[in-house]
């Protein structure tokens, strides 16, 4: 009998970042022998951000592992309901429930080191009208973002950033793929960016396994062994 194809593990990142800040995870997953795949998240509406990673997903030939960080924990709630996905692995990031926004769950615990860093710019909309982003203050990134990153690396981060339209923190989930689907949180029990009692509400709630890592909000940079050996987990509790 043949071995069954590994899943495709599929990397969205959050605000304020891109595919790039998965640079020292990716290569532990790659050296495991999982396919990768890091795709560009718009970052321009939570459902819409949902469904361009869901196309992603239905594009992918087997079984995909949806991993995400932060913001991206809130797309894979979403986009997570697609067939093939057999588990969804959230880092330090937002579990929704169906309905509810990334402001109304923040909004029932203290604020993080963030609120405080916020920085607001416009852009146009495709209607003519104008939308803002919101991206982190570049001298606070290290503070609030990556205390345990290497400054010189958070320094290219904090110039090189994806913001997110403001408008995405009040919209509704539109799906909850936890209530289906088996799912793992890791826990940065040092996160400036949002505070881990968000991150430990929102996957309790999911009834997701729970791995608590003390590390800023960029755990899968600074972390990146004791993060994949979660995702390896998450692929080995759903092997089929």
């Amino acid at each position: 009998m043949s071995t069954p194809a590994p899943p495709t593990v599929v990397l969205v990142h959050g605000a304020f970042a891109d595919a790039s800040s998965f640079r020292t995870l990716i290569p532990e997953l790659l050296d495991s022998g999982l396919p990768v795949v890091a795709p560009a998240v718009p970052n321009r509406s939570l459902n819409g951000d949902a469904a361009y990673v869901a196309s992603v997903v239905r594009q992918i030939e087997g079984d995909v592992v949806l991993v995400g960080h932060s913001y991206g924990g809130a797309v894979i709630t979403v986009a997570g309901v697609e067939e093939n996905v057999r588990a969804l692995v959230y880092l330090a990031g937002y579990a929704l429930e169906q309905g509810e926004s990334l402001g109304e769950l923040q909004g029932g615990f203290p604020d993080s080191l963030l609120a405080s860093a916020l920085v607001q710019t416009t852009y146009p909309q495709p209607d003519g009208s104008t939308g803002t982003d919101v991206s982190v203050a570049p001298e606070r990134v290290h503070e609030v973002f990556a205390q345990d990153v290497d400054p010189e690396i958070t320094r290219v981060l904090a110039v090189s950033q994806r913001p997110l339209a403001a408008a995405a923190f009040s919209e509704p989930a539109g799906a909850a793929a936890w209530h289906s689907t088996p799912s793992w949180g890791v826990v940065s029990s040092s996160d400036h960016t949002i505070n881990p009692d968000v991150e430990r509400f929102g996957y309790q709630r999911a009834g997701a396994t729970v791995v608590e890592i003390d590390s800023s909000h960029l755990v899968m940079l600074s972390h990146p062994k004791e993060t994949a050996d979660v995702i390896r987990e998450a692929i080995r509790a759903t092997a089929r």
